[in-house]
């Protein structure tokens, strides 16, 4: 069920300007990379700017684990490794980081942010594995996402108490569902960085205050061509390797019963396959928390 732990992480997402990308739809192992840094500097400057901003004594009065801060410290030395390391892999080709806005206000949002960023990283390499080569770039990429993995488990179990996975498979994103959802952090990049295969979807707005599996959400979204009268709309709802679908009818669809965890929802005119030419608008997240008997939050 939405809590308060989730209000940071769907407003993040209202994006209303895109940050200007250059487009190259060339895919190589190169490609790849710079968008895996893409990805890492975004990261790199989460951890630092929070860690610049809050100290120990703030992390203690947000209510946290008085180890929190410390390993939130570890976290960002991690990132700032794996921006050194794609950085030397790709030499002079490197993209560099861009200028970042991130929502949290105090430790507390912060690690909220924290989880769902991690979250989405894991599912960026999982989806960005099929498009890598050369084995040992695939290796590497590997190693990179076992560790946005724990980074992920950790925060949602040991800081913020809730389960440290969705379920017993990720969910791989596409290119561009990954940047949609990096692109509401971004507010604008060095106009020499390499071009990139990713465009922005709309963004979609999940405005019900609470949710849950079984229940009706209200979504706003923009399309960015007009959506002709009388076409279908639905939601595909992205947990572990499926997708589930359900009909959107007056802004409003029901999340099937059997969802948990970090899901994502795109809206879509497909009822049966997700592609980026049906994509509507999306992804935006859903935190649907779950104790250990794998109850619900309330």
């Amino acid at each position: 069920m939405k809590t308060a732990f989730a209000t940071v992480v769907l407003a993040a997402l209202g994006v209303t300007a895109v940050p200007h990308v250059k487009r190259d739809d060339t895919i190589d192992d190169a490609t790849v990379l710079n968008f895996a840094l893409t990805l890492e500097h975004l990261e790199n400057a989460f951890y630092s700017g929070a860690l610049a901003k809050f100290s120990e004594h703030d992390f203690r009065k947000a209510g946290l684990p008085k180890f929190a801060r410390g390993r939130f410290v570890q976290v960002a030395e991690h990132e700032a490794a794996h921006v050194a390391f794609l950085s030397g892999a790709l030499g002079d080709k490197a993209t560099q980081p861009c200028n970042y806005s991130f929502p949290y206000t105090d430790p507390k949002s912060f690690a909220a942010l924290s989880q769902a960023i991690e979250g989405v990283g894991v599912s960026a390499y999982t989806g960005a594995a099929q498009f890598i080569t050369d084995k040992s770039y695939l290796t590497a990429a590997a190693s990179v996402l076992a560790t946005e993995a724990r980074h992920a488990s950790w925060v949602a179990s040991a800081v913020n108490k809730y389960a440290g996975w969705s379920g017993a498979l990720d969910v791989p994103l596409g290119l561009n569902q990954v940047y949609s959802i990096a692109a509401a952090f971004i507010t604008n990049c060095p106009s020499t960085n390499p071009a990139l295969p990713v465009k922005a979807f709309p963004s979609l707005t999940v405005t019900t205050t609470r949710y849950s599996p079984g229940k009706s959400i209200a979504l706003e979204y923009t399309p960015a061509t007009p959506v002709a009268d009388g076409t279908a709309l639905w939601v595909a709802f992205y947990s572990g390797l499926s997708a589930s679908y359900a009909k959107l009818e007056d802004g409003k669809v029901v999340i099937p019963d059997d969802l948990r965890g970090q899901v994502y929802a795109v809206v879509t005119t497909s009822d049966s396959a997700v592609n980026d030419g049906n994509t509507v608008a999306g992804p935006a997240i859903l935190l649907l928390e779950f104790d250990s008997s794998g109850k619900l939050f309330h």
